[in-house]
């Protein structure tokens, strides 16, 4: 029997992966340590910071939802805002210890846009786009954020250098697809994903792979 296309299989059909909420979770938290260390570094306030490691951690989710005519998720519940505030107060109480970790806070940043990325794609695939909409909609969790705290920060957003940055989300994003559409069960498609989103990240940075200036 041919399988159906992803979108053609009705939302309440599709499982919802225990790992979902865990994913918004610990996303959020790294995301915004990862802002207010940029804040940080830049020597703003605590209340600079806070809004640095908001649109940080919530930025791309909230673009997300608007693109996807919804209300985005920090405002039907509170506790992605309490998980920024709390990521603040012990980053800003535990700078000296946290800024020693500046290499795990790259890794944390790289696990945040994995998580993102397939987080942003399972919520559009439940609200029935497109696969590649979908893959779009991941992609903008994932990045977005980051791109308005550069911005913020007076810094060219990560993802318009030569790093490879939103290519590793999209190959982790791809692949989630393709698993979703050979019903792979459990949480296979969701931990692969992430994985490979997290290796090419960490080998395009080890290895300095970088796509060329326009010239």
């Amino acid at each position: 029997m041919p399988q159906l296309p992803i979108t053609d299989i009705p939302i309440t059909e599709i499982p919802v992966s225990a790992l979902i909420p865990a994913i918004d979770i610990v996303g959020t938290f790294v995301f915004a340590i990862s802002g207010t260390l940029t804040a940080a570094s830049k020597k703003l306030d605590p209340f600079g910071a806070s809004v640095i490691a908001f649109v940080t951690a919530l930025g791309g989710g909230t673009v997300r939802d608007v693109l996807l005519d919804v209300r985005p998720v920090w405002v039907q519940e509170e506790k992605l805002l309490i998980t920024v505030f709390v990521s603040v107060m012990v980053t800003l109480f535990f700078r000296k210890q946290v800024e020693k970790y500046r290499k795990t806070m790259f890794l944390f940043d790289t696990i945040g846009i994995a998580l993102f990325t397939i987080l942003g794609m399972e919520k559009a695939l439940r609200m029935g786009v497109s696969p590649i909409i979908a893959l779009v909609m991941g992609v903008v969790s994932a990045v977005f954020g980051g791109v308005v705290r550069d911005i913020l920060c007076n810094d060219i957003p990560l993802i318009f250098r030569r790093e490879i940055y939103a290519t590793a989300c999209l190959a982790g994003g791809v692949a989630y697809l393709l698993m979703r559409k050979a019903t792979i069960s459990g949480d296979v498609p969701i931990l692969v994903a992430v994985g490979i989103i997290i290796l090419i990240r960490v080998l395009a940075v080890k290895l300095k792979w970088a796509f060329p200036n326009l010239s």
